[in-house]
């Protein structure tokens, strides 16, 4: 982290703009307080930020066009061009030019953010499917800025004011579950969440609970043995390092008895067994913070909708926390390093 702007830059990655990244964009920062706080940055073009703005009869949003990083003005929504010409746009509609803008906003977003020359990045939604090709196998936000920022692990970790979930496992086929989850993996996963909890969310001491993989976690065996042979000697070998860490927990009892609400965090195995429970309670406002890295990344919990897209039906509740929490994280960074200078 380097020293502390007078007000930091916070870049937004456009996504697919056939999708409602651009809508969910638009809305979430005509919020007062986003230019107390800091400067945004928009990652994609400003013609598309013009054909939505008529589309949705959005008269009052106003934005500058930039053509590089140094003519960005605070108090203002800055908008740079990340390509020369700005596809067609057809709401609704997955096309190959959609989906190289949205790759190209993401490039140019993590390279500035790499270099420190924004503090923070916000990622809207964008298509694998327009994405993906022979040259380049993109799974996901997450995979792609760990393996661009040099990290050796990250973790997906949702998170809103009701819960904080996150996963062992990611992207990978539910028949693949059981081999990835090890040891090792889980004690990786469970250390970087209690990082993340303390450096970024200022939680003395969190405690987490780790969810089992099996129905009824296994039962003693009966259903199941990673309970037994994995998770259970992770658990152990974390709490002989003095980490406040419990389970293994059957997850349907555990969230059916909210015991969610005793702990800072919870560590499921996979994708959906963490997601189902955190988009039932928290789909509105829920967040996809990458934990474990140099930097600051943030998303919505959703999709590009293209069902949706282009009717001003999307709820920008979730890329507007999105935005904000990236901007309390920095804050949080910023207070730390500033309680260290103070005690050196």
């Amino acid at each position: 982290m380097t020293a502390k702007p007078s007000k930091p830059i916070i870049g937004i990655s456009i996504g697919d703009i056939n999708g409602i990244g651009v809508e969910v964009c638009m809305k979430a920062l005509q919020d007062n307080r986003v230019h107390k706080n800091f400067t945004p940055l928009i990652y994609g073009h400003g013609k598309a930020l013009s054909i939505y703005k008529k589309m949705l009869d959005m008269e009052g949003f106003n934005f500058l066009q930039i053509r590089n990083l140094e003519e960005i003005q605070p108090k203002r929504i800055n908008v740079i061009n990340v390509m020369e010409e700005c596809p067609e746009i057809i709401p609704g509609v997955e096309t190959q030019e959609a989906g190289k803008l949205a790759l190209e906003a993401l490039r140019q977003a993590v390279e500035d953010l790499k270099e420190g020359r924004i503090q923070a990045l916000v990622t809207a939604p964008l298509n694998k499917n327009n994405i993906n090709s022979e040259e380049l196998k993109f799974v996901g936000h997450t995979e792609y800025i760990t393996n661009a920022v040099g990290a050796k692990e990250s973790l997906m970790f949702l998170v809103s004011d009701r819960l904080r979930v996150g996963l062992v496992t990611g992207h990978i086929p539910l028949a693949e579950v059981s081999k990835a989850v090890t040891v090792e993996k889980i004690k990786q996963k469970a250390n970087l969440m209690l990082k993340s909890l303390e450096q970024d969310f200022g939680i003395n001491r969190p405690k987490i609970a780790i969810l089992g993989m099996n129905p009824h976690a296994g039962e003693d065996g009966l259903l199941g043995k990673e309970e037994q042979e994995v998770i259970r000697p992770a658990i152990n070998q974390l709490k002989e390092e003095n980490k406040l860490v419990f389970g293994p927990y059957p997850s349907d009892g555990f969230f059916g008895m909210m015991h969610q609400t005793k702990f800072d965090g919870i560590l499921a195995m996979y994708h959906d067994q963490g997601l189902i429970p955190f988009k039932s309670m928290s789909f509105s406002d829920g967040v996809n913070f990458t934990a474990g890295l140099p930097v600051i990344r943030t998303s919505p919990d959703h999709g590009t909708a293209y069902n949706i897209a282009g009717k001003g039906l999307a709820d920008e509740g979730s890329m507007q926390a999105a935005i904000f929490l990236a901007s309390d994280i920095l804050k949080q960074h910023y207070a730390e390093m500033e309680e260290s200078e103070e005690g050196t």
